[in-house]
């Protein structure tokens, strides 16, 4: 089990109603840990094609997770 730091940008705060939590999980990916977010906060089901980063880097879904690290959700950036 790991205790992971999550936040949440832009409109993922409305949706989760929190900027920031810790949350304790066996999510080895970022993908499993989005699966249990949306368990715990099923309106960021809507934002299944977030981007991630994970300790501040941006990450893929498939990057493993270890205890303490730092998690940030936010939309897809678009240019025009």
């Amino acid at each position: 089990m790991n205790t992971l730091h999550v936040r949440y940008f832009a409109s993922y705060r409305t949706a989760t109603g929190v900027a920031e939590e810790s949350v304790e999980t066996s999510a080895r990916t970022a993908r499993d840990l989005f699966g249990e977010l949306i368990d715990k906060h099923p309106a960021l089901e809507q934002y299944k094609r977030s981007m991630v980063a994970v300790n501040d880097q941006l990450s893929d879904w498939e990057t493993e997770l270890t205890d303490g690290d730092k998690i940030l959700f936010f939309p897809t950036i678009s240019g025009g």
